[in-house]
C-alpha cells in the first residue's frame, strides 16, 4: 500500500539531474529503488485498481516507467531519467496513439492527467468529425471542465484551424493537434502521505467522461470516406 513518497525521493532526483552517469546512480540504487520507484509502483497499483473498477470491460493497464533511457535516442543526455510516471491505458503496441490517464513525479513537482502523447492525425481528423456531427456532446464536456479549474486543457496547435469550429466553445478542438487536460503542481505535501491518493482518485473520476468519448475514436469512420456533397 502507497503511504507516501519521502525526502529521500526528492534528493535523488536532483541527485540524478546533476549526478546522470552510472557511478552515481549505482550508488543510490537501493534509494532509487525503496524511495522512488517501489512507491510509484504502489501509487500507480492503487489508482489501476480504482479505475479499472470503474472500467472493468476496457482490459486496462497499468504501466510504470523505467528510469533508463533508450540509449538510441540519448541526444547528449544522461542514460538516467530524473522523473518517474505511471500510466493507465489500455495495451497497444502504439501507446502514444491512445488515451491514457497518468501521474508523473520530477524534482520541482508533479503532474497528472489524461489525454495523447503523439495522437495520430487522422484520430484528430476523427475527433472533428464526431464533434460536427454532434457538437453538443462535446460542449456539455467543456463546459463542466470550464466550471472546475483543478484541470485545464493543454493543446499543440495547428498554424491554422483544420476546420470552422460550430461555436466558439469548441474552437480549441479544431486547431489542436494533440491535447491533455492535466493538473500541474509544485511539490505539495500531500505526495508525502496518502492524500496524493486521493487527489488522484478525484481528478482521475472527474476525467473518466472525457476518456470514454476519446476512447471510442478509433471505431469511428474514416471521415475521408464521407461522400462528397
Amino acid at each position: 500500500m502507497f503511504t507516501g513518497f519521502t525526502d529521500e525521493t526528492v534528493d535523488f532526483m536532483w541527485g540524478i539531474r546533476f549526478n546522470n552517469e552510472r557511478t552515481w546512480f549505482e550508488a543510490h540504487k537501493e534509494i532509487y529503488l525503496t524511495h522512488f520507484y517501489q512507491p510509484m509502483r504502489e501509487l500507480g497499483d492503487e489508482l489501476y485498481d480504482y479505475i479499472a473498477a470503474k472500467r472493468p470491460d476496457l482490459g486496462l493497464i497499468r504501466k510504470v516507467t523505467r528510469i533508463y533511457r533508450d540509449v538510441r535516442r540519448l541526444h547528449g543526455r544522461g542514460p538516467y531519467k530524473e522523473s518517474l510516471w505511471f500510466s493507465i491505458e489500455q495495451p497497444s503496441e502504439e501507446w502514444t496513439a491512445h488515451p491514457t490517464f497518468w501521474f508523473e513525479l520530477m524534482p520541482e513537482g508533479w503532474t497528472c492527467g489524461m489525454g495523447y502523447y503523439m495522437p495520430k492525425p487522422l484520430t484528430m481528423a476523427k475527433l472533428r468529425a464526431r464533434i460536427d456531427r454532434d457538437p453538443a456532446a462535446m460542449e456539455k464536456l467543456m463546459r463542466k471542465l470550464n466550471r472546475q479549474k483543478e484541470l485545464v486543457l493543454e493543446t499543440e496547435d495547428y498554424k491554422r484551424p483544420r476546420a470552422p469550429a460550430p461555436s466558439r466553445l469548441l474552437e480549441p478542438w479544431y486547431r489542436a493537434r494533440s491535447f491533455t487536460i492535466c493538473h500541474n503542481d509544485k511539490l505539495t505535501d500531500e505526495l508525502f502521505s496518502r492524500d496524493i491518493v486521493d487527489r488522484l482518485k478525484q481528478d482521475f473520476t472527474f476525467l473518466l467522461p472525457y476518456y470514454d468519448y476519446f476512447v471510442t475514436l478509433e471505431g469511428d469512420p474514416d471521415p475521408r470516406d464521407a461522400a462528397p456533397v
